[in-house]
């Protein structure tokens, strides 16, 4: 029921008054009647609920005014017996209005006494459908609080509980009593209680409901498992505006908080496992791709990730499944979330360590399966750590929680990736398990590709460069300087040499070509035709004469095109003729001068068959620098060929007090290290020398 509180003359408003308390909404009569049954005081409400005014009502018999004939002598009959016997009576009885109609009036009649000994009765009267009514709404009301599964609260403005109800009993494990007078703070088991008092006050100063608002803790019933609640705030008013205090519902959706926790907790997984997707295995490098997957894991699964290969993985030597003894790992990589001195517990990567068969990492690769350690104990820090000193650091960065998953491809176990936890408070779980080792499984796969990659990579590249002469830098009349580049390590090795051959008579042989194509095949072509370039040679045949008889020999390989430049120095002439199968041209940096590409007649590569070679001689003096290159220095993904061959141009105009120093400025002003073609650069210069 509502409080109604007392007001000065001034504070009461200027207009009609409003209903203020249930007597007003019942609008109660009061008739007063004397020994003879007159009338001797009638309310207001009585003039509404009987329409008979007071002029008319007051004096007149109430038998006769409000009672039907019928009904008098009864009605008499329990007047008499309140006045004889003093005992009130209460029921409903029929009352005549003065439209003629007859209205179902709910009575409470008893005795009075003035001070001078007179006996009057006193009817208190009502509506009886009006009363029902409310009776019906009051039941429902109290039903629906105490039989509602939703929490319910009345709360005074000072925020102090007045009711509860059996649920929110229910929910924060303390009986209805225990709440009256008390304070959310000392009952309700949330976790932000400064939030939900801040936002009650909100809503009593406001008056705007706060609706759903999401809160989670742990009750008294249910100590250990958090719950969730649904909260919604209503401030309480009277009829007449005043602030009675706030209500509460609280309704538990701890299930729903589950439900979307995980399926929280699966998008991220999802979006983890598509991160690692895009991330892992963008190049063809072992060590890379190791980063990559410890930089995924590094904050998201834990707060140290290590990345450890077996070294019999990482040389592609399949060795026998063993189920116990030492591994030898290659730590290739190693991530922290943040700054911790648990990274010195763990192996640098480019290091090698051998871990017995009872250290987790070792046990992780011998099973193929991961190692879960979801609470680290002290007793477990010997088999994570690589050494007494890793478990004081370990146990000083607060390592509670490890995890070893195996990186494994096409069933072979390649390694593992190491995990740990000292700042997230979470235990790892299964779900870690799950997500770890889809992770792991891709980074595995990834690692398998490079490995092979990098191990026939090495084996052409050793080929390539085996197959590369050793020559003297002096040649009469010449000095000399070369350089072979390999592509960056995500190619193949290409099919590019170069040459230096002494001819007879003082003269030098100078070639330069490439195989397209990349890999072993390409390096043991490229052996093939330096060695046929190298006997045509010595059978002293003209520069067009060796590309001639090279062509044919190419036409015999299968479906390869190679481009060749090979010329001819004679330092009795001091001349230079040059034959072109499809190549760059050659470059020419004079003293004095700026440097150019020579004029040479244009043809075909060689391997297309059946196409005339030409030569052209240039003379050459002391001093000038004849530039040999494939195609690897100038062509880029990103730039126009014109703009980079007048970029090589423009950095042989520099000086350079050695050939050896021009080679780096070429190849490292050109070439960028991620480049997907291997270069060789020859470079020429003419020397005076004795006649």
């Amino acid at each position: 029921m509502a409080v109604d509180s007392f007001q000065s003359d001034e504070e009461h408003d200027a207009g009609d008054p409003r209903p203020t308390g249930l007597l007003d909404l019942l609008s109660v009569a009061a008739v007063v009647l004397d020994t003879r049954g007159r009338i001797v005081f009638w309310t207001p409400q009585a003039e509404d609920l009987f329409g008979w005014s007071a002029e008319e009502a007051l004096g007149s018999e109430a038998g006769k005014l409000l009672v039907s004939p019928g009904r008098i002598k009864s009605a008499v009959q329990l007047f008499s017996e309140v006045l004889a016997t003093g005992q009130g009576w209460a029921g409903v009885f029929p009352v005549r209005r003065k439209d003629g109609s007859s209205r179902l009036t709910e009575f409470r009649t008893m005795r009075l006494l003035d001070d001078e000994g007179e006996v009057y009765a006193l009817g208190i009267a009502a509506d009886r459908n009006l009363l029902q009514r409310v009776e019906t709404d009051l039941a429902l009301c109290e039903r629906l609080i105490y039989q509602s599964p939703i929490g319910l609260a009345l709360l005074d403005p000072d925020l102090k509980f007045l009711l509860v109800n059996p649920a929110l009993e229910r929910i924060d494990g303390m009986p209805a009593a225990e709440h009256v007078g008390r304070s959310l703070r000392e009952t309700l088991p949330l976790t932000d209680m400064e939030t939900v008092e801040s936002a009650l006050l909100q809503v009593l100063t406001t008056g705007t409901p706060l609706l759903d608002q999401y809160h989670v803790g742990q009750p008294r019933n249910d100590p250990g498992r958090q719950h969730a609640w649904s909260l919604s705030f209503y401030r309480l008013e009277d009829a007449s505006g005043r602030v009675l205090g706030a209500a509460v519902s609280v309704v538990d959706v701890t299930e729903r908080h589950q439900a979307a926790a995980e399926a929280d907790r699966a998008r991220r997984r999802l979006a983890v496992i598509a991160d690692a997707s895009a991330r892992i295995g963008t190049t063809l490098e072992v060590e890379r791709t190791a980063r990559e997957l410890a930089e995924v894991a590094a904050p998201v699964l834990a707060d140290v990730v290590a990345v450890d290969v077996l070294d019999s993985a990482l040389a592609c030597r399949r060795m026998s499944s063993q189920d116990h003894g030492p591994e030898l790992f290659r730590a290739l990589a190693l991530k922290a979330a943040h700054p911790t001195v648990a990274t010195r517990a763990a192996d640098p990567p480019g290091d090698l360590a051998a871990y017995d068969g009872d250290r987790l990492v070792t046990l992780c690769v011998h099973t193929g399966r991961p190692v879960l350690v979801p609470h680290v104990q002290p007793a477990d820090l010997p088999r994570i750590a690589r050494d007494a000193d890793g478990e004081a650091l370990l146990a000083e960065a607060g390592v509670h929680s490890y995890l070893a998953v195996p990186l494994i491809a096409h069933g072979e176990v390649l390694g593992a990736l190491d995990l740990k936890r000292t700042r997230n408070p979470l235990p790892f779980d299964e779900d870690d398990v799950v997500l770890a080792a889809e992770i792991a499984g891709r980074a595995g796969v990834a690692i398998d590709n490079a490995r092979w990659f990098q191990s026939v990579r090495n084996t052409a590249l050793t080929l390539q460069r085996s197959l590369l002469p050793d020559h003297s830098p002096r040649h009469t009349g010449l000095e000399v300087a070369s350089r072979y580049e390999p592509a960056q390590a995500t190619s193949e090795v290409g099919g590019d040499w170069y040459d230096v051959i002494p001819l007879a008579d003082d003269r030098t042989a100078l070639v330069v070509g490439d195989v397209m194509g990349n890999g072993i095949d390409a390096a043991a072509t490229m052996g093939r035709l330096r060695t046929a370039t190298c006997a045509y040679a010595d059978l002293d045949l003209a520069p067009e004469a060796v590309l001639r008889h090279l062509d044919k020999i190419t036409c015999d390989l299968e479906h390869y095109i190679v481009t060749c430049l090979y010329a001819v120095y004679d330092p009795a002439t001091n001349r230079c003729t040059v034959a072109n199968a499809g190549h760059l041209p050659p470059a020419l940096a004079r003293p004095g001068r700026l440097p150019e590409f020579l004029d040479l007649p244009t043809a075909a590569p060689l391997g297309v068959g059946g196409v005339p070679f030409e030569a052209a001689t240039v003379p050459m003096e002391p001093g000038d620098l004849l530039v040999l290159y494939t195609d690897g220095l100038v062509e880029t993904r990103q730039h126009a060929i014109d703009d980079r061959l007048a970029e090589l141009l423009s950095r042989l105009g520099e000086p350079g007090p050695s050939l050896e120093e021009v080679c780096d400025r070429l190849v490292h002003g050109l070439r960028h290290p991620d480049d997907h073609d291997d270069v060789a650069l020859l470079l020429a210069r003419v020397v005076d020398h004795p006649q």
